[in-house]
Formats: structure tokens, sequence, C-alpha cells
């Protein structure tokens, strides 16, 4: 008897981290062929990953060119998927979370008559255009997907309210934590030799992270301004932020805060140190949500830089708080983490928001039922 083949499809680096663990996971069970396929839209950050979780992609598209706007990426995902399924095409096609991608992915392999599995499926913030446009790419891929692989119960909540049938909905917890507990047990050194001095000078780290398109020429400047105005009057304390590859991002974020005292600019750093970067934080002011996740998980308080954000878990459990993009309101809300023990302790509770370190285990289970190769159900997250 053939055995289902399953490809799974990413391109960008918060994708490879969460892809990783199920990629392990499936390549394990002599029950399915799993094949590995990314697009190449984030280059040298996927790479990096892939060579951190010693994964080898079956399939590169290569669609990166430099200063492509997402725009002119998009058709090229789609065209080369469609190219490569026209002629072989799987059972089944996995794509996670919210990306162009993903996205493309999804729409190709329905095209491609193939079944679509969502990994992180469910999340949602209730505005189109925030996150933008990943609202809109997760929105499309659960209207494609035949089995929704929900994070979290609120997750699975939010597409059973949608009207996706029960039977097609499975709470695996997040891979993305999976992830991080294999990197807790592989730390990095730094490359950057400033990381490692603002570690050994200064007792206390705020780590920022910034690149949400809708921040694009304004926000960015003044979330990393706030910051910096917080940390000018504390001597003990210095932030560190990693720049994303983007040049707007860089520029935007640069000239924000060039001079001002113990902020510290790096380039992106390699999923490894990151996540050694984030758990000695003493709290993190960020628009990403992969480290919405992954703070809480590590008992370091999350300062959303959103108006609105998907992860609500962290809200409701006091983990995480939003502060939108106002300069003044970033530099209140950082005051009150860094002055107020209280307040610091209250939000540093690590607990097991999004998961436990066994989603991939779940997923891989459910995408097995699905594919008629055994009848177990996944444990409950």
């Amino acid at each position: 008897m053939t055995r289902p083949r399953i490809e799974i499809v990413y391109g960008t680096r918060p994708e490879a981290v969460k892809c990783a663990p199920l990629v392990a996971e499936l390549i394990a069970r002599e029950g399915v062929d799993t094949i590995v396929t990314v697009t190449g839209q984030h280059r040298a950050m996927t790479d990096e990953v892939n060579d951190y979780f010693a994964i080898r992609p079956d399939a590169d598209l290569d669609v990166f060119r430099a200063d492509s706007t997402l725009a002119q990426t998009a058709p090229r995902i789609f065209a080369a998927l469609s190219e490569r399924w026209s002629r072989d095409a799987p059972d089944a096609v996995v794509v996670q979370g919210d990306t162009a991608s993903a996205a493309l992915a999804a729409v190709a392999a329905h095209y491609a008559k193939a079944l679509v599995i969502h990994l992180e499926a469910g999340l949602r913030s209730g505005d189109l255009f925030s996150p933008f446009p990943e609202e809109g790419n997760r929105r499309l891929i659960t209207s494609l997907a035949s089995l929704h692989l929900a994070p979290t119960d609120l997750a699975a909540g939010n597409l059973l309210a949608e009207g996706v049938p029960a039977e097609n909905v499975v709470v695996t917890g997040n891979t993305g934590i999976d992830a991080l507990y294999r990197q807790r047990a592989h730390p990095q050194p730094f490359d950057d030799p400033a990381i490692e001095l603002a570690l050994e000078h200064y007792p206390r780290l705020v780590l920022v992270t910034m690149h949400r398109r809708e921040s694009w020429g304004g926000g960015l400047a003044e979330v990393t301004r706030g910051v910096a105005d917080t940390i000018a009057s504390r001597t003990d304390t210095v932030a560190v932020i990693p720049l994303h590859p983007n040049p707007l991002v860089r520029g935007e974020v640069g000239a924000a805060v060039a001079g001002a005292p113990r902020v510290v600019l790096c380039d992106a750093l390699p999923y490894a140190q990151f996540g050694r970067l984030l758990a000695r934080a003493h709290c993190v002011v960020t628009d990403s949500g992969g480290v919405q996740e992954e703070a809480p998980a590590l008992g370091v308080p999350v300062l959303v830089a959103r108006d609105r954000t998907e992860r609500g878990e962290g809200l409701a459990a006091g983990a995480a708080r939003l502060v939108g993009t106002d300069r003044a309101n970033v530099s209140a809300a950082l005051a009150s983490v860094l002055d107020d023990d209280a307040v610091h302790a209250s939000m540093s509770r690590a607990v097991e928001l999004y998961g436990d370190g066994r989603a991939a285990v779940r997923a891989a289970d459910a995408i097995e039922t699905l594919l008629g190769v055994t009848q177990r159900r996944p444990a409950a997250a």
C-alpha cells in the first residue's frame, strides 16, 4: 500500500521555527512520506533555522529577489507551487500560520486537489487590517483547510464560531513552544560582543522587536523612542533592539534612537541566540506574534506594541499588556514594569498558555488520522 505523501511548505523564519518540530515528528513516523518545501520568501533567516534544526528541504522554490515587494513575490510563490503540483501533487499540504507563503500554498494546494492542513489555525484579531496582511491570510486559509490544528482552546472557539465543523478542529498546543523547549536545552553564545557586554554591565535588559507593516512610517519610531525615553533615566537598564532585515524597518528604527543612551542596535539574531536573549530579558516590547507566545513560557512580561492582538490568552492571564504605538503610552507602560515589582511579578508567572512541548505529536496524530493511517485521536492539549 502506498503511503500518503505530506508536503510541508514554508518561507519565513517564524514558519520555519514552528514547522520544525512537526517536520521531525512526521519524518520519524513510518506511515507517511514527508516532503519539505521552502519558498525562499525570507532566504537567509529561513536557511539559518533549517540549519539549526538540521532540516534539509527537499525542494527550494527560490522566489526571493532583492528589493521585491510582497505583491511581486506572491505570484512567484503561487506559480512555482502550481507548476510543481501540476506534475505531482501530494495528498496533503501543511501550511503554518498566516504568511504569504502559507496563504498562497493553501490556494495552490486547493487547485491541485490536495488536502490543506492548517498548523496554528484559528487566531483572530477581529480586524482584517491588523495585523496586515496576516489576518486576511489566516481567514483565507481557514476557508480551504480540511484539518485545523488550533494551538489553544480560544483559537478553536474562533473556528467553531465561524462554522468550522468540530470534527475538523484539533487543539494541539503551539509547536513554537516545542521549538522553544529544544532551544532552551541547546543555548548558543552571542556572535555580537555588544550583547555580551550589555548583559554583563546592566542588571536589567529590555528586549525590543518591531517590524509590522501597519507600524511603518511612524509607529516603529514612536515605540522605540518611547523605550529610549524610559531607559534614559534608569542607569541600571539597557535596551537591545535586533533590527529586522527589511531596510525600511532598519532605517526608521535606527534614526529614531540614534544617540540614545544604553540602546544597543544589532542585526537580527539567529533563532537560538534570540531565545537566549529573551530568556534573560526583564521584559519585552514587541509587535511579534511568536514572541507573545514564547515570553510567557519564560516568565518574561510582554508589552504588545499594537492596538489589538490575535493572542488574547496572554492578556487574559495578565502576562501581556496592549500598549499600542504611542510614544508616551509605551514609555509609561515600560516604566510601570521596570519600577513596580508587584506589576512585574504579576506579569512574570511562567505558565503554559500556548503549549506544553508536545504539540507536534498531537498534530502528527491528527494528520495521520485525517489520511487514514491511524484511527487514534490526539490526546487533549
